[in-house]
């Protein structure tokens, strides 16, 4: 009888939960190659809708990859939705290639740009929506930056670089292993004349194998002090103080490039948008953490830039 007691009210937390939720999710093909899900507030006519780009690798509209599940992708959408804001997130295209196990090794960082120019411009064609943000995380900043152009209300860099990715490896390999800067100052310098680098240290053999010497160039093309200097909306940028990957001194070089951008930093808050208290084990640790809950504060400052 207990064990019974205890079920009903299982189903009862279960029910009342479901009941707090004040959004209607829909899975949506946008194309081909975009895949992703469309939160709407339920009884709000001509929201503001958020479309969320995902970091860099094989993420989904989760923020998820394969060994890496925080869901801090899911939780911002959900967490703005609660606050009548529309989202949409999406997979990045090789996620449906490497589910469909058919990865094409040709992918160019300027077909991200194409799936999220395609994304803004299906949900521009709903006339549904009072205004349409862009929020980039990570990588999905610099193709927020190039898709926006025109199209969007406002753009949100979140936890973005602001410089080109070849200047982001050489600062990274210069903490690393400094005795490999030369080599990867030679082998960037090699890429840009549209040369194949042959000879590179094995160590780089993750961002230089030849199968990726394309796509490291294409993304290379692309300075985001420039971009984000040409970008003529409101731009709101958001960095967290315990970010491992992207220090805050990016975010200022965004700010100062932009007379439009306003720049919040969040204490403590790591680049999976997770409050850390510890050190960097934590901080590591909670990459793969999906019960963690992410800054109340990032949602706050999101919320008010987009309704303002």
């Amino acid at each position: 009888m207990k064990g019974y007691f205890l079920y009903i009210l299982l189903l009862f937390n279960i029910f009342s939960f479901s009941q707090d939720v004040n959004f209607t999710s829909q899975d949506l093909a946008i194309n081909t190659y975009v895949d992703g899900t469309l939160l709407t507030p339920n009884n709000i006519e001509n929201p503001v809708l958020a479309i969320i780009i995902a970091d860099s690798g094989p993420t989904d509209r989760n923020g998820n990859q394969n060994f890496q599940k925080n869901n801090a992708i899911k939780k911002l959408a959900e967490s703005l939705s609660s606050q009548n804001i529309a989202t949409f997130r999406y997979d990045k295209r090789i996620v449906k290639q490497i589910r469909k196990g058919n990865v094409s090794s040709k992918i160019s960082f300027d077909d991200f740009i194409t799936d999220a120019n395609a994304v803004i411009d299906y949900f521009k064609s709903q006339n549904s929506y009072s205004k349409i943000v862009i929020i980039g995380h990570g990588q999905g900043s610099l193709v927020g930056m190039v898709a926006s152009r025109d199209k969007a209300d406002k753009f949100i860099a979140l936890a973005g670089s602001g410089k080109s990715i070849d200047h982001v490896i050489i600062d990274q390999i210069t903490q690393m292993d400094p005795a490999l800067v030369r080599e990867t100052e030679r082998s960037f310098k090699l890429l840009k004349q549209g040369q194949v680098v042959k000879n590179y240290p094995q160590a780089l053999s993750g961002i230089l194998s030849p199968d990726l010497q394309a796509f490291m160039l294409s993304w290379m093309n692309y300075n985001p002090q420039e971009l984000i200097k040409d970008l003529d909306i409101p731009i709101l940028i958001i960095s967290g103080t315990k970010d491992l990957q992207v220090p805050i001194a990016e975010a200022e070089l965004l700010k100062a490039a932009s007379t439009n951008a306003e720049l919040k930093l969040i204490d403590n808050m790591n680049h999976v948008l997770f409050i850390i208290e510890g050190k960097e084990l934590e901080n590591s640790k909670s990459y793969n953490e999906s019960f963690r809950p992410i800054s109340s504060e990032l949602i706050t400052e999101l919320v008010a830039f987009m309704n303002n």
